[in-house]
């Protein structure tokens, strides 16, 4: 791999398989364990961490995109895959050629997909139990869509919901509650899989006796309210110095003047911008230099960013981004979004760099 520029990040792939072994160690009265690898595995990229998820331990793979799932099943031709976004109809014989199971949102969508001569396909019926995205929301349609689905030979593999605000407690368990309701004994005993929990559900509520499943997502790659796992860090992203300047009292700096020296001061360049994911709000955050904290300054650039530094920083210097889950959620509360977003944000101009440690 080339790093011409000497900005990168880092994948830690030890780290990744040892989280996924943790959860499922620790929450271990499941049968089926979902990896959530869309968005390129949270910004991670790379076969390479899908590999390092089913390692861990995960036996069914979760992505948001059909083009996601096809990208696997070039290399992995196993382990089954969920796809949580709609599917035209159109391509639901490549989801039959590449065993890629598919959502059923709507008693619409599912006369679609009876059209389209899908004996072999495999669906999950997702339930809207209040998040209002996806999914059936009433009783009567979902028992039409089980009835429309069987009548033609489609295999309904799985039913699941999805938890849009598992810190509070009474939304969660209204939701818990609303799927329950919908799952008859029929159902269960002819379904063979249920899942409802994703990351934070998982660890702060019981599971229902019938539910068998449950979504990996973001606590794979180290972010999660249960601290006893002792999560690793599996994201670092990395630049360099490439130039040291030093400015006057009244100098400006950077686009629009937006920063202006208020005594002698030293300014380092570092090559990484907004064109790599480092958004122009980042301005004001720390970065690492030298296991010391500097902060950016100034307008960040498309390609370009400022840091303040001291004496102690020379050209050359590696500066660390993004270094360890805790600096990656200080840097969303900052910015007042979700280390999700974090790490999505950086772009594929960016290499990566994965390793095992062991």
């Amino acid at each position: 791999m080339n790093l011409y520029r000497s900005t990168y990040a880092k994948i830690n792939l030890s780290n990744l398989r040892n989280n996924v072994s943790k959860i499922i160690s620790k929450y271990r009265n499941y049968d089926y364990y979902f990896g959530v690898v869309k968005a390129d595995c949270y910004g991670h990229q790379s076969l390479a961490t899908v590999e390092a998820i089913i390692e861990g331990g995960c036996n069914y793979l979760v992505v948001a995109l059909l083009e996601e799932a096809l990208e696997i099943r070039k290399k992995i031709k196993d382990i089954p895959i969920l796809c949580l976004g709609i599917i035209p109809t159109t391509y639901l014989n490549l989801c039959q050629k590449n065993n890629i199971t598919i959502t059923i949102n709507s008693m619409d969508y599912a006369k679609e997909v009876i059209t389209e001569n899908c004996q072999d396909l495999k669906v999950h019926i997702k339930i809207n139990s209040g998040m209002n995205r996806l999914g059936i929301s009433s009783k009567e349609e979902f028992n039409e869509t089980i009835n429309l689905l069987e009548q033609n030979n489609i295999f309904i593999e799985g039913i699941y919901t999805h938890i849009y605000n598992a810190s509070n407690k009474k939304d969660t368990s209204k939701q818990i509650n609303y799927y329950n309701e919908m799952i008859t004994e029929d159902l269960k005993a002819k379904i063979p899989i249920f899942h409802i929990a994703a990351s934070e559900a998982l660890v702060l509520y019981n599971k229902l006796d019938f539910v068998n499943g449950c979504r990996l997502g973001i606590m794979m790659y180290g972010f999660s309210s249960d601290k006893l796992l002792k999560l690793a860090s599996t994201f670092s992203l990395y630049s360099k110095v490439i130039q040291i300047n030093t400015l006057n009292s009244g100098d400006s700096l950077g686009y629009n003047g937006a920063y202006v020296a208020s005594e002698t001061e030293k300014i380092a360049v570092v090559c990484i911008g907004y064109a790599d994911g480092i958004i122009r709000k980042n301005t004001g955050r720390y970065v690492y230099i030298n296991n010391k904290q500097y902060k950016i300054v100034g307008n960040i650039c498309m390609d370009m960013l400022f840091v303040k530094i001291d004496d102690t920083v020379k050209v050359g210097d590696e500066v660390i981004i993004l270094k360890d889950i805790d600096h990656i959620e200080q840097t969303a509360n900052y910015l007042d979004t979700i280390p999700y977003e974090i790490m999505c944000n950086v772009s594929k101009r960016v290499p990566k760099i994965y390793y095992y440690e062991d």
